[in-house]
């Protein structure tokens, strides 16, 4: 019998002991989100001559009945969306831009629809809802006031100065297909469209069916802002049928999700010479040195390790503890871990929300079975809490890990990490460094300046400092993705969206031909060339 196949180990206490936050007086259900009226508005002009429907991990119900597309269907969905890219990139990248401060504003005012529509596709707690609002509101924010300026003409100094004269323009790339995964369904989905949007693309997107409502909500909130319709196509249905498509006729491809589909993707981008972003798996690691503050790391580390039920591509699952202080933390970590409230209201109270499907459940409960029958010590959690519902996992926390259990190198994507020892730094960092991913990761200590120095030598795209995730990736002037099998490019910042532009280089030379002139032979030109380019280094130009 595999691993895999092995049954679930018997855990202490009957129903764990994670408290269930209690719904309040009155609170809405599905039935009163998810009307007829609000899905037949949400689905106006997306593409789809089939049907499929999406559940809410809450409970297992049918969400919505949605349309479903064939590659017929996508293949029309670009056709609509080159239609009208031209008219909108004719538009002043400011006026571009003014559309996303307006949905900016729209996102903040309307934001309980959508942490309902968030919640029950996902099953998040509301608070975790609550930081893709703020997220897709920062970068609207970012790229609504500072698009114009990423996207100007720069002049730059010529072959020859004076006389030749270059200016670099942004051009965008036409339609974008994006492919959006379901675990962030508003900031992963609207979040990366903005700056294609801002520079003057089209987007196709695809979004998980299961979390597809958030999405649409977005698309629909964006159109009272201002964008046309046209400009962004919506297509449902299943990845391995509708994803290929979508980079089939993509002019540049931004996905999110797993490594192993990214590197289709890539593939599929490679082979037709289009560009390609991609944001892939991770197994972050914190390390809490021995000069942290304890009670400071140990609340982080709730906030790093189980926001959205860990199901968070920059979330941590491996936690590096030095020796002097390790017990001290695992005792204020495990209290607050076991005082988490896990609950299903739409309403803020719950700590921990569900997992969003089977297929993560079971990695989940693979990984904490196959890593306690060889030796781990659970310190918190390892219960499946089907009297909250039925894809509730407690947070949890494993001690006493190692090789050759799964859920030390394979990403878990659950409420679930992994606690590590150690005596010196240098062996922590190598530690830390020794994974194919190189997504997040984060350090804990008094001394700034020690902590920018290990900083330094992870090999992850971003790095926080006394934190998990947050100020790194919401710090949207800064460039965040991922380094080795975590993927390539980046979002936010400047990279974030000339990435959705192609550059165009504009020269124009004045006076004299850089040619023989003047009655000068080929020698005399090539002499005088010489010198110019002697007197160019002398002067320090460029």
């Amino acid at each position: 019998m595999t691993d895999s196949q092995a049954p679930a180990l018997p855990h202490a206490g009957a129903l764990g002991t994670n408290p269930v936050a209690a719904a309040p007086a009155g609170a809405r259900t599905a039935v009163d989100v998810v009307t007829p009226e609000v899905v037949a508005r949400l689905t106006r002009g997306v593409v789809g001559s089939a049907r499929t429907a999406n559940h809410t991990p809450f409970t297992g119900e049918e969400l919505a009945d949605l349309p479903e597309s064939t590659p017929e269907d996508v293949a029309e969905a670009f056709a609509r969306a080159r239609a009208a890219q031209p008219l909108w990139a004719a538009a002043s990248p400011r006026a571009r831009a003014g559309v996303l401060l307006r949905f900016h504003d729209l996102v903040l005012e309307r934001q309980a629809e959508v942490l309902d529509l968030i919640q029950l596709e996902t099953g998040k707690a509301r608070l975790h809802a609550h930081e893709e609002v703020l997220a897709v509101a920062v970068a609207a924010r970012h790229y609504g006031r500072k698009a114009p300026s990423y996207l100007r003409p720069r002049r730059h100094t010529g072959v020859v100065p004076v006389l030749t004269k270059t200016t670099e323009l942004r051009q965008p790339r036409g339609v974008v297909g994006q492919i959006a995964p379901w675990n962030y369904p508003l900031e992963l989905s609207v979040g990366d469209a903005l700056p294609a949007f801002a520079s003057g693309n089209a987007v196709v997107m695809k979004p998980d069916t299961e979390t597809a409502l958030t999405a649409l909500w977005a698309r629909d909130l964006l159109i009272e802002a201002g964008l046309p319709a046209g400009v962004f196509q919506v297509v449902l249905g299943d990845g391995p049928v509708v994803g290929p498509e979508v980079v089939r006729h993509a002019d540049y491809v931004s996905f999110t999700g797993s490594t192993r589909t990214g590197r289709e993707v890539a593939r599929g981008a490679a082979a037709r010479l289009v560009g390609v972003s991609l944001e892939l798996g991770g197994k972050n690691a914190m390390l809490v040195l021995h000069d942290a503050d304890v009670d400071r790391a140990a609340a982080g580390a709730v906030r790093a390790c189980f926001a959205s039920a860990g199901q968070l591509c920059i979330s941590i699952e491996r936690l590096y503890v030095h020796e002097s202080i390790a017990d001290a933390f695992v005792e204020r970590f495990a209290a607050r871990t076991k005082a988490m409230r896990l609950g299903s209201a739409l309403a803020y109270g719950a700590d921990m929300g569900s997992l969003v499907g089977e297929r993560q459940l079971e990695t989940v409960r693979r990984h904490v079975d196959e890593a306690v029958a060889k030796g781990a010590t659970l310190v918190a959690g390892g219960v499946h809490r089907t009297d909250v519902g039925p894809l509730f996992y407690e947070p949890t926390i494993l001690d006493g890990v190692a090789a050759p259990m799964s859920v030390c190198t394979e990403e878990t994507f659950g409420p679930v990490v992994s606690l590590y020892r150690f005596t010196d730094e240098d062996d922590a960092v190598e530690q830390a460094n020794a994974t194919p991913y190189g997504l997040n990761s984060s350090v804990w200590t008094r001394d700034g300046k020690r902590g920018h120095a290990v900083a330094a030598r992870l090999r992850t795209g971003t790095v926080n400092i006394n934190e998990g995730y947050a100020p790194a990736y919401g710090s949207v002037q800064s460039p965040m993705g991922g380094m080795k099998d975590s993927g390539l490019s980046r979002r936010h910042g400047a990279e974030g969206i000339l990435k959705y532009t192609e550059a165009q280089t504009v020269a124009q030379q004045r006076l004299i031909p850089l040619a023989p002139s003047f009655g000068m032979d080929d020698e005399k030109y090539a002499a005088v060339m010489n010198t110019s380019l002697k007197v160019m280094k002398a002067l320090r130009l460029r």
